[in-house]
């Protein structure tokens, strides 16, 4: 279910305090997400069930990213460009949800299904995009998803933490992901 616009608000806030402060009590972080301590409490109940909320928001997030993105009949270049920005949409998940990786986060479990699924469509239109000639094929879909990921979630935490401007981000990542970091012949 798609949380209200308030909701969502208050979710961004929490995820971006629950990064800010990871071991906070319930009253630290209402405190740093801008709201009362009862509101918080209403909202969630638990700080439990708050992190529940803010992975649950996340998996809807990535599944939003992707089907916006139309990674299954846009052209690849574009589609790419716009799954660069629909993910930089949701800077603060992103971190929230960097924050929760964790070594297992692929792995067959079905707690990681969301994980799974987003790897896959990612997989799929990297693979469709190497058999259309736009990306390179001596280089596996699987790698390039592992990349774009890494590269999606290290600008997003570069950016939190003042190491690069969000400005630029989008522009920066995509000629970084589409042609290196080799300067290009006049």
């Amino acid at each position: 279910m798609t949380p209200s616009v308030t909701d969502e608000r208050l979710l961004k806030a929490l995820a971006s305090s629950f990064v800010i402060h990871p071991r906070a009590t319930l009253k630290e972080l209402a405190e740093t997400a801008g709201v009362s301590k009862a509101t918080l409490h209403r909202f969630c109940g638990t700080r439990e069930n708050l992190v529940k909320m803010l992975n649950a928001h996340g998996e809807l997030i990535l599944k939003q990213t992707v089907s916006a993105a139309q990674l299954e009949h846009a052209e690849p270049l574009a589609a790419l460009h716009e799954l660069i920005v629909e993910h930089l949409k949701h800077r603060e998940m992103l971190v929230f949800l960097i924050f929760q990786y964790r070594p297992d986060t692929f792995s067959d479990a079905e707690e990681n299904r969301h994980w799974r699924e987003y790897a896959e469509a990612l997989d799929a239109f990297f693979l469709r995009g190497q058999q259309n000639l736009v990306f390179r094929i001596d280089i596996s879909a699987a790698v390039f998803t592992e990349m774009f990921i890494s590269m999606i979630y290290g600008i997003v935490d570069a950016e939190r933490r003042g190491r690069a401007a969000s400005a630029t981000s989008i522009q920066a990542l995509e000629q970084l992901f589409l042609h290196g970091a080799i300067t290009q012949a006049p």
